[in-house]
């Protein structure tokens, strides 16, 4: 089964904290040279809490463009006050062509409500949403609302979920739901882990791939892994691999996307440290250690064989004038 790197895609701005368009167009590519096979757009790591719903559906629009079906795309889709509200803006966002709306599951029910009132909740907006395939996302804000295995298979039995990005980290909780989706009769369900340090173990599991933060930083790296770790000849380096990302993993996500953005600037990208979500600076020290991390990653690609994607070697699929081209 082909395993697929999936990245949760930051926003670039400008300097006037507006949306970059130009700099996403050449994300895009930089991570399509990476080898990425699907775009996760409009999530946590796109500051989406910090964007407007027009310009939400405006960057998952450009995005559509852009890709122009190279690769799929799924995007957040579940804001709004009431199930009513929730419903309606995923049409929207379903209406820009992605391929599937995903729902935070911390959006379904508050954090003191049993699972019976989420479970009827996401019943109510299935009834309101027909046709539109959905997604379901353990996102951290408003807060991580861990699906159950109970609850995953209800949810699967409905057959109307064809993605699931896990952050429930505790690899058993991640066995228990990959052992229901392999007796399960829904084979367009696409599971994806979002916890970097459970790469291997997840994806020698049934998982379909990965969808972590750290692809925002060395995509390679995550290419690589979902590509291998099922080789038995790759085993040991896939195994050493491992290893050095989860000694570097909680590094990453001190300030981030800003941790993000420095690294990719760092590595030549037109990304400013400008972020709608986390106003501080970096500080010299944070710089100091993402700049180890850095040194870091040339090595795996070093003792690996991975090429680095070079920035001179993109280019841009289109000349950008403006958002409608």
């Amino acid at each position: 089964m082909e395993k697929k790197f999936v990245p949760v895609m930051i926003t670039p701005f400008n300097l006037k904290a507006k949306l970059d368009f130009t700099a996403v167009a050449t994300l895009i590519d930089f991570y399509l040279a990476a080898g990425v096979k699907g775009f996760f757009a409009n999530c946590l790591s796109s500051e989406m809490y910090s964007i407007s719903e027009d310009e939400r559906l405006e960057l998952t629009s450009f995005i559509v463009r852009y890709v122009n079906g190279r690769v799929p795309i799924v995007a957040t889709g579940s804001f709004g006050l009431t199930i009513e509200d929730k419903a309606d803006f995923a049409k929207r966002i379903y209406a820009t062509g992605i391929d599937a709306v995903i729902l935070i599951t911390g959006h379904f029910a508050n954090v003191d409500d049993s699972d019976e009132i989420l479970l009827n909740n996401f019943k109510k907006f299935l009834a309101l949403t027909p046709g539109v395939p959905v997604g379901m996302y353990e996102c951290p804000a408003p807060y991580k609302r861990i699906l159950t295995a109970e609850v995953f298979k209800t949810l699967l039995e409905t057959g109307r979920f064809v993605y699931h990005k896990d952050t429930s980290i505790q690899q058993d909780q991640v066995f228990a739901k990959l052992a229901i989706l392999a007796s399960s009769k829904n084979p367009s369900m696409e599971f994806y882990d979002a916890h970097t340090p459970n790469a291997s173990f997840s994806l020698r599991n049934g998982a379909k791939g990965m969808s972590s933060i750290s692809g925002n930083f060395y995509p390679e790296i995550l290419v690589w892994i979902c590509n291998n770790a099922n080789n038995p000849d790759k085993k040991e380096q896939v195994d050493w691999l491992q290893a050095e990302l989860i000694k570097v993993d909680p590094l990453i996500h001190i300030a981030y996307p800003m941790s993000a953005k420095y690294f990719l600037a760092k590595r030549g990208l037109p990304v400013r440290t400008i972020s709608r979500a986390h106003a501080l600076e970096l500080t010299p020290d944070q710089k100091k250690v993402l700049d180890g991390i850095y040194d870091s990653f040339c090595h795996w690609c070093d003792e690996l064989g991975i090429e680095k994607v070079q920035l001179e070697t993109i280019r841009p699929t289109a000349v950008l004038q403006d958002p409608a081209i």
